[in-house]
């Protein structure tokens, strides 16, 4: 019993910025690594972003590096993606993923997010 919830999403303009945020919420024993993953209309779901929780290590897809940042708060279970110099290209629904333990698994398991729109535009 996993639930993921983000919030943020919305409508920006070109070279503007926007705020996502996600919390992991349920029986969670532990949680290895959460990131961002999104996906434009018509395309497949890509890699945006993650962060391991323990370490802090971040990792970028080439395309958001250098404009995205991601970043956690361990003790609220909760990842953040600040996006700037938002493009076009960035639009698409933006799904918060995790891969972490519950109180009854024996190893992680993959949890997704329902998604929040994020569109950029003129």
């Amino acid at each position: 019993q996993v639930q993921l919830v983000e919030s943020g999403g919305g409508l920006v303009q070109p070279g503007g910025s926007l705020r996502l945020s996600c919390a992991a919420s349920g029986i969670i024993f532990s949680i290895n690594t959460m990131g961002w993953f999104r996906q434009a209309p018509g395309k497949e779901r890509e890699f945006v972003a993650t962060i391991s929780w323990s370490g802090g290590n971040t990792y970028y897809a080439d395309s958001v590096k250098g404009r995205f940042t991601i970043s956690r708060d361990n003790a609220k279970n909760t990842v953040s993606l600040q996006m700037d110099s938002l493009t076009p290209e960035d639009t698409g629904v933006y799904y918060c993923w995790a891969f972490l333990k519950t109180i009854w698994s024996a190893a992680d398991e993959n949890y997704w997010g329902q998604g929040t729109q994020v569109t950029v535009s003129s």
